[in-house]
């Protein structure tokens, strides 16, 4: 069967391709009449849009923003925050019509997104910056706005003030009264430094190095899901053991009170909990958890509005969200 073309339908109706085109593309160049007459024999030839791959080459873009991630996609869904994220982007873009095309890190020389797929520009989301990924978006001349990321010169960046909000994390256990401090964070190997990792840790120790207070620290990778429920049951088995704890994220706050409830530990009686991100995690916790919320729809939409701006050839400014502390009932003074 012959492929249905612009022509096919011009010839049907007996008017010039371009009236066609226009009835696609430019509708108020034609009357209502006319260009109801094209779309019904379109519809009746079947003819299932222009050519997408074609339209791209003749307008110069794709109509689509990149957004480069670590790991797997599956992963990333099964993040709250990151999916969260990822679906203020999605709604951004289509707002500007423009489509997210999601660039997972490569594995295998012989496909990489980053180096392969055509898109309009790019964002970079929590990457490895030191990733061979960044370096391909970088030599494709792709505009780039890193998020949750290192800042560096002449690259757009969105951030949330990852330091004051550990800080007022830590700030709240100290302020209850605790002075055995625990610290649950992120497993980030010294050559791949991580912006969010680096940022809370400075907030924490900006809170408790003024007042002497050296905190019992462990780390876990994100994954295997386990990972940090066992980080944090071996803070907590311990005759010392912390009297609170601030965690990296919401994730580990609640893997981290499950942690205390296998040892026989109440939260907050034995042991106070604090998390980051205020993800829905946090509210479906029992008990509802102590945490720093942070603005992750506005993150998606401003690394939107950042992009779009990048594309047009200006530079933003470096965007730094504002974070907060949410008190609920996961933390309270020690009784010890």
């Amino acid at each position: 069967m012959a492929k249905v073309t612009l022509q096919s339908i011009a010839d049907r109706v007996g008017v010039s391709r371009m009236t066609v085109s226009n009835a696609f593309s430019r509708p108020d160049q034609l009357s209502a009449d006319l260009r109801s007459r094209i779309l019904a024999a379109a519809d009746e030839l079947g003819y299932v849009g222009p050519d997408p791959a074609a339209r791209a080459l003749a307008r110069g873009r794709t109509g689509s923003v990149g957004l480069l991630i670590n790991g797997s996609l599956s992963e990333a869904f099964e993040d709250a925050v990151s999916a969260e994220f990822l679906a203020s982007v999605a709604d951004a873009l289509a707002g500007q019509g423009m489509a997210l095309t999601l660039l997972p890190s490569s594995h295998d020389q012989g496909f990489v997104p980053a180096r392969d797929v055509a898109v309009d520009g790019a964002l970079v989301y929590i990457c490895d910056p030191t990733s061979p990924d960044i370096a391909w978006l970088e030599r494709r001349n792709i505009p780039v706005v890193v998020v949750d990321h290192n800042v560096r010169d002449g690259i757009a960046s969105v951030n949330v003030d990852d330091r004051g909000g550990a800080r007022l994390a830590a700030q709240h256990l100290v302020d209850l009264g605790h002075r055995r401090i625990g610290i649950v964070t992120l497993e980030v190997p010294t050559e791949q430094p991580n912006y969010p990792a680096r940022e809370r840790t400075l907030g924490w120790h900006d809170a408790l190095d003024p007042v002497g207070i050296e905190p019992t620290v462990v780390t876990t990778p994100y994954s295997p899901p386990d990972a940090a429920y066992d980080a944090a049951r071996r803070l907590l088995d311990g005759p010392d053991r912390p009297t609170g704890v601030a965690c990296f994220s919401d994730a580990f706050a609640v893997a981290t009170i499950r942690a205390a409830e296998s040892l026989g530990l109440r939260v907050p009686e034995d042991v106070s909990v604090v998390g980051f991100d205020d993800s829905v995690l946090a509210r479906a916790s029992r008990p509802p958890l102590t945490t720093v919320h942070q603005e992750v729809a506005a993150k998606g939409r401003a690394a939107v509005a950042a992009i779009a701006e990048v594309m047009g050839g200006r530079t933003p400014h470096p965007v730094e969200l504002p974070t907060t502390l949410v008190v609920r009932a996961s933390t309270a003074a020690p009784q010890d």
